[in-house]
């Protein structure tokens, strides 16, 4: 029979194992861009521990946001996740600031494959992009379009609901607030936005689910795992194409 003494030393070493299991799972990274014959094994959204390492072949080409900053591995080659990471800078930082879109006027960055037009900050609401967008503030939700080259009005309306409004953007003017006395962004809920039409183009429609985000995250790779586990991918490629701009 076990003796009081030992089973105390097996519950110890078993709190023990349990809190360094929880200290492992929790530094992991996030395969924010992905590219080459491997992006099927690390595809984006993906999370690789910190103390792992990644065997990529020629082609390869990936990037992981881990505790603090971010790292671009470049095959053929066999790295470990968390060493040499980059620290993310300023260009992060305005990324994925809070509030920043409420306080100036926004413009927009070209980034990610042939100079497509990104946000300028996370917490936008593409007006372009079917998708889920995570959002903080439901009360103050600015609109963004990527093409601002003349004035245009969106029409957005709540799937399921009779109530829809008009957003109109004036000339150049990349981003709009919507005003919540019209239409109130609700979490969960999903809103068909319709662009102009042109003499040459139908309009355009799309679907756009909204998710609240209920914690702040301060680490770049918490950020991405909750954008990756609510299903945001185009906030997430944006984390993805500033992370490989400031490690290259």
């Amino acid at each position: 029979m076990f003796s009081v003494k030992f089973k105390a030393r097996a519950v110890g070493l078993a709190l023990a194992g349990a809190c360094l299991s929880v200290s492992g799972a929790a530094a992991a990274g996030v395969v924010v861009k992905s590219s080459g014959p491997s992006a099927g094994t690390y595809p984006v959204g993906k999370k690789v521990a910190d103390a792992s390492t990644i065997t990529l072949r020629a082609g390869d080409k990936i990037t992981v946001l881990v505790n603090g900053g971010s790292k671009v591995m470049q095959g053929p080659g066999t790295f470990r996740v968390g060493e040499g990471a980059t620290r993310t800078r300023a260009r992060f930082a305005r990324l994925t600031r809070q509030g920043a879109s409420n306080r100036a006027r926004t413009g927009a960055v070209r980034g990610g494959a042939k100079g497509s037009v990104r946000m300028p900050n996370l917490w936008l609401v593409n007006v372009a992009a079917s998708g889920t967008t995570c959002l903080y503030d439901l009360e103050n939700v600015q609109l963004w379009r990527p093409t601002a080259d003349e004035g245009a009005t969106y029409t957005i309306a709540e799937k399921g609901a009779d109530r829809q409004v008009e957003v109109n953007f004036v000339t150049t003017e990349p981003n709009r607030a919507l005003d919540p006395e019209g239409l109130k962004l609700a979490d969960g809920s999903t809103y068909t936005i319709t662009g102009p039409a042109t003499e040459e183009t139908n309009a355009q429609t799309v679907d756009v689910k909204i998710v609240a985000l209920t914690e702040t995250y301060r680490q770049p790779d918490q950020l991405a795992a909750a954008l990756a586990d609510n299903g945001c991918m185009g906030q997430l490629a944006a984390l993805g194409d500033t992370a490989e701009a400031e490690a290259s």
